[in-house]
């Protein structure tokens, strides 16, 4: 299947990005099941059969943008796990930071907010599967395997606290910086 008619005989090369974009704004705006292809290909201004060309179906569109964000945070697990001192503090601090870094920057932040908001869309799912396991490992990084549930209740804690405070504060008037800085201190009070 080809571009629209407006369109080169070549498909344009950010048209997937595109896609990816519109369908995970759209996604998150209104629901994963909510939103159908259609409305995604409008959006776009593009025919359905010109978004076929790139995605074949919704769970598609949201492996292929949900990849590339499990893939920045399994190069984070994969440097954790490179680290000779892994019980030390700096080693924790410097761990969250690598995540908190990766979560203010880029579009992590609005994939974590959809996999938030369409949880039950995605509870069985392979994508979201595979981001909890991330997740996992990367709370498991926090603490040793002989920890006190209360020491892993903390460490976990902590990754959330990163993790959600977009969703926590969205209605505050406050920078992204901002949020960033109150959500860290959370994240290294509960690690202490």
């Amino acid at each position: 299947m080809n571009e629209p008619a407006a369109s080169s005989a070549e498909p344009r090369p950010d048209t997937r990005a595109r896609i990816q974009t519109v369908a995970l704004d759209l996604f998150t705006e209104q629901g994963y099941d909510a939103t159908s292809l259609r409305e995604i290909a409008e959006s776009l201004g593009v025919t359905k059969a010109a978004l076929y060309y790139h995605f074949k179906s919704k769970e598609e569109i949201v492996d292929s943008f949900s990849a590339d964000q499990l893939a920045k945070l399994n190069r984070i697990v994969e440097w954790a796990r490179t680290q000779p001192d892994t019980r030390s503090p700096e080693f924790r601090r410097e761990l969250l930071q690598r995540y908190a870094d990766e979560l203010y920057t880029g579009r992590y932040k609005k994939v974590m907010q959809f996999f938030h908001q369409n949880q039950p869309a995605f509870k069985n799912a392979p994508a979201g599967a595979k981001m909890r396991q991330a997740m996992m490992d990367l709370i498991g990084l926090l603490v040793e395997p002989e920890s006190t549930p209360t020491a892993k209740l903390r460490a976990g804690m902590a990754v959330l606290a990163i993790n959600t405070s977009w969703f926590l504060l969205r209605d505050a008037d406050i920078s992204d910086e901002d949020l960033r800085e109150a959500a860290m201190e959370v994240a290294f009070d509960l690690l202490r």
